[in-house]
């Protein structure tokens, strides 16, 4: 059996479109505009100007100690190796 088409004359139709419709101007204000919120680009502009500085700072100086006293048993070492030398008789 063929399958049929499930049309009705009187189905509800779709309402017409007005295609030449145009949204109503505004008219011009005297009032200030609303300030424009910050972007990320400027919230993280500012970050770095004011905080980035400091915390660079402070990372610096805890690195520079880190490699002072990663020098210092590095220089024991060397020490203890020049000492060995000259310990040893030369051949």
């Amino acid at each position: 059996m063929k399958p049929s088409a499930n049309i009705r004359p009187s189905a509800q139709k779709f309402p017409l479109v007005d295609y030449c419709y145009h949204a109503p101007m505004l008219n011009a204000s005297s009032a200030r505009s609303v300030k424009r919120a910050n972007s990320l680009r400027d919230i993280s502009r500012d970050y770095f100007d004011a905080e980035a500085n400091r915390e660079f700072t402070i990372e610096a100086a805890v690195f520079g100690t880190l490699i002072v006293m990663a020098m210092v048993p590095i220089m024991s070492g060397m020490s203890a190796v020049v000492q060995l030398l000259r310990s040893l008789p030369l051949f």
